[in-house]
């Protein structure tokens, strides 16, 4: 059974850092695209960074670039995120998901994982 569990979120001050973590399991890690997604109360859910299977290729949407850094230990079958200056628009609910496909899973991704919230004070 695939497994996809995120943590680290809490509440952190405009200018801290944070991060975060997806801790998976049941599938071979090393074989999956891993991506964070968000959902900010009465918004839709939107990607927020993805990285491919050896984490030589990242992506992240533009509001993020700069701040955030996503990164793999596939010895740990784990994957972070970084928040580094976050906003108090970066105030969301942030999930991971897995999937072996580099653009569908920004569409579909085949895994979901629970969430974890970051609250950003300013």
């Amino acid at each position: 059974e695939v497994q996809l569990q995120a943590s680290g979120g809490g509440l952190v001050e405009v200018g801290g850092s944070l991060r975060l973590s997806c801790a998976a399991s049941g599938f071979t890690f090393d074989n999956y695209v891993i991506a964070w997604f968000r959902q900010a109360p009465g918004k839709e859910k939107e990607a927020v960074s993805q990285i491919d299977i050896n984490g030589g290729k990242t992506y992240y949407r533009d509001s993020v670039k700069g701040r955030f850094t996503i990164s793999r230990d596939n010895a740990k079958n784990t994957v972070y995120l970084q928040m580094n200056s976050p906003k108090p628009e970066d105030t969301a609910v942030y999930y991971c998901a897995a999937d072996p496909r580099w653009v569908a899973i920004l569409q579909d991704p085949r895994n979901w994982g629970q969430g974890t919230l970051v609250t950003v004070s300013s």
